[in-house]
């Protein structure tokens, strides 16, 4: 019996609508079980709404609705935007459930017995004015970490670090504003740190479970020392209660991962398969595809918590990185913060998905949708390529060879030989399986622009073929010929109806249609048998896009963010910004820079990349995006003033080391310039 594949991709939250940053995840663990499925394994793709935690609280609160109803509120919204972005999940199910309740319920119990839990008491932060303990949502401050304002009591958004609520510094309640006091409060740990635990993690993570560049970051966590981890929460709290402790409840990351085992062994109970079948088996191959913002509750509390209970754990956790849009984080002011549905408004959802197929690959890196390239590539390839073909060749034979394919000049069996460096049809058709089978392998491995880039392949070779045998010459003396390029042509569409099914179905089976053909399978076996029948009736499949409607998408998504964004306040507004202390300021490198180079970078409309001579002994390369309001020939030689201790980061792929302090009024922005003749290096103050 060959493994069952469970892939689940993380949950999303029942406290917003989707957006284009979801959507990377959900359409690549979606292509990922459908290639599985067409390539004959039984697989999977099982979510729910992540629908427990002070936030959903707190918005219920300010809606003036429960929060069960404002779950089931979002939960609908999601099912129809995966809905229109063909994410077809096998059961998309909902943590707020008894079922997961027992399956949380269960679990408590399984640690109690292994002693791997106890009670502890810890100082929590007691809200007078509110008469209640503060949730990590519940309490806003200044990050223990990195000194970054205006964070919540769990995790820093600014420098990603996990931390206890009482760790905040300058803590206030989120409800009333007042200043917390601590205060002794009971909690259950789970033994993180215990050694057998270290033990563990540290063999699992030399599994091959986690791609090495994730599974060596992990380590660092686990070698750095291990905290232990409360599972509990106090009341009042949207979650599970703890059966045996009087007002407290189950922690939302504790409840969430076991959505995935509620919510699969939902979906099973149809088919005959248990927990124990789908959790305690080695017939079932665990797959989890996640962000890299959550490898902490993924590569540490949940194998560490499937080992504890004696579950199976995941053969694989995929981590995929991040998306930018234009190079930049998606940003509400910019209109880059593009909600799924919105973008469905201008553009055929398939089009994202076969972009973020071009992008996808099998490591943790960033994906940037760059809106210039996402047009050409469109246009270009799904239009021009893969459409055009379809189109062409259908076309032809239905107006002008009474729309029935003919013989190929060779065997199906000689379609399947290795291919050598001819051009007959035989050989072309050879190169195509040879294609056909490396796309089957890389579907495998979660390769996706590999893909596409073998799927280009394959339909350049029937557009050149088509386009050298010329058939519209052609049926002026052999008819019959014609017949046979356009015969071998369609059957280069039947690879790639076949192929690009996992990743624009509806473009594939459109395309299966025009073809008098139904996709059952992904199978190189198959290929080159289409001969000496009709073909379907024609269907349009695809049309060109332009790029100044991605000006529109973002105009209205900027709009949308600004109508729910609560309003900001005037210019003349009595309200001073927040204040920091001098030794504040003094974290802060200033020095300065003379521009030596600086250059575009390409597919970028803001970008440019910078050599800055700081005084170091080699220049700094810098990404900034001053490129609408300066040239690049106009910065070199200016001295400008530099961040020089700011942590490096990447913007489309290039390494940027430092920052370049700008003005800025709207659009319109101005550099800082030195007005007086100081060396490089010199330190601005």
């Amino acid at each position: 019996m060959s493994q069952r594949i469970l892939v689940t991709a993380a949950l999303p939250y029942a406290n917003g609508d989707i957006h284009l940053g979801h959507l990377v995840e959900y359409c690549q663990a979606d292509m990922y079980v459908r290639a599985l499925k067409g390539l004959g394994e039984d697989a999977f793709y099982i979510c729910a709404n992540d629908a427990h935690g002070t936030p959903i609280e707190l918005n219920a609160a300010n809606k003036g609705i429960t929060p069960e109803e404002l779950v089931n509120q979002f939960h609908e919204k999601h099912k129809r935007d995966f809905a229109t972005f063909e994410v077809d999940f096998d059961y998309f199910g909902l943590t707020h459930s008894e079922s997961n309740r027992k399956v949380v319920e269960s679990v408590y119990e399984t640690l109690q017995k292994a002693e791997t839990l106890e009670m502890r008491s810890v100082k929590g932060n007691w809200c007078e004015s509110c008469q209640r303990f503060l949730p990590d949502r519940f309490i806003k401050g200044t990050c223990p970490k990195c000194d970054a304002q205006d964070q919540y009591g769990d995790v820093c958004e600014s420098c990603g670090a996990t931390y206890a609520p009482t760790d905040l510094k300058q803590p206030q309640c989120v409800l009333c504003n007042e200043l917390p006091t601590q205060k002794d409060s009971e909690h259950v740990f789970y033994k993180l740190s215990s050694p057998e635990n270290v033990a563990f993690l540290t063999d699992w993570l030399k599994s091959g479970s986690l791609q090495q560049d994730v599974s060596n970051y992990v380590y660092n966590w686990v070698e750095s020392g291990l905290r232990d981890w409360c599972i509990s929460r106090d009341g009042p709290y949207f979650g599970f209660k703890i059966p045996d402790i009087e007002n407290k409840f189950f922690y939302v990351w504790l409840d969430a991962p076991l959505g995935y085992v509620a919510a699969s062994t939902e979906w099973g109970q149809s088919r005959g398969l248990s927990i124990e079948d789908l959790w305690q088996s080695e017939d079932t191959r665990i797959e989890h595809i996640i962000g890299k913002d959550i490898v902490y509750f993924h590569t540490l509390f949940w194998p560490s918590i499937l080992n504890s209970i004696g579950y199976t754990l995941p053969a694989k956790i995929h981590v995929h990185g991040m998306l930018t849009v234009g190079g930049e984080k998606m940003s509400k002011s910019r209109g880059t913060f593009i909600n799924a549905k919105t973008f469905a408004e201008f553009f055929e959802p398939e089009t994202l998905r076969y972009y973020y197929a071009c992008k996808y690959n099998s490591q943790s890196d960033d994906l940037d949708l760059a809106f210039d390239d996402f047009v050409l590539r469109i246009n270009s390839e799904l239009v021009n390529k893969h459409a055009n073909l379809f189109s062409r060749a259908s076309q032809f034979l239905h107006k002008k060879l009474d729309g029935k394919l003919g013989p190929l000049p060779f065997t199906v069996q000689e379609a399947q030989e290795e291919p050598d460096d001819t051009n007959s049809p035989a050989n072309l058709a050879r190169r195509v399986v040879s294609h056909a089978r490396n796309i089957e392998s890389l579907y495998r491995n979660r390769e996706f622009s590999h893909i596409i880039r073998e799927l280009n392949c394959i339909a350049d070779i029937g557009n050149e073929f088509m386009q050298n045998q010329e058939p519209w010459n052609q049926l002026k003396q052999d008819p019959e010929q014609a017949r046979a390029t356009c015969t071998f042509c369609l059957n280069v569409c039947h690879a790639l109806a076949m192929y690009l099914w996992p990743i624009i179905p509806r473009f594939a089976e459109k395309g299966a249609r025009i073809l008098g053909l139904e996709l059952t399978s992904m199978n190189s076996q198959l290929l080159f048998q289409e001969v000496n029948r009709p073909i379907g009736e024609m269907e349009r499949l695809f049309d060109r896009i332009e790029l100044k409607t991605t000006e529109k998408l973002v105009a209205a998504s900027k709009q949308s963010s600004s109508k729910a964004a609560p309003k900001k306040p005037q210019e003349n507004s009595t309200e001073s910004p927040a204040q920091i202390t001098f030794k504040d300021f003094q974290k802060l490198e200033l020095k300065v820079g003379h521009v030596l180079e600086a250059e575009a970078v390409p597919k970028s409309k803001k970008l440019l990349k910078i050599q800055v001579d700081i005084g170091e002994e080699n220049p700094r390369q810098i990404v900034s995006g001053i490129s609408p309001s300066y040239q690049p020939q106009d910065l070199v030689g200016t001295k400008v003033v530099v961040v020089a201790n700011l942590a490096p980061a990447k913007l489309m792929g290039i390494e940027s080391q430092g920052m370049i302090l700008s003005g800025e009024n709207g659009d319109l922005l101005s550099l800082l310039r030195i007005d007086r003749d100081l060396p490089p290096g010199a330190q601005v103050r």
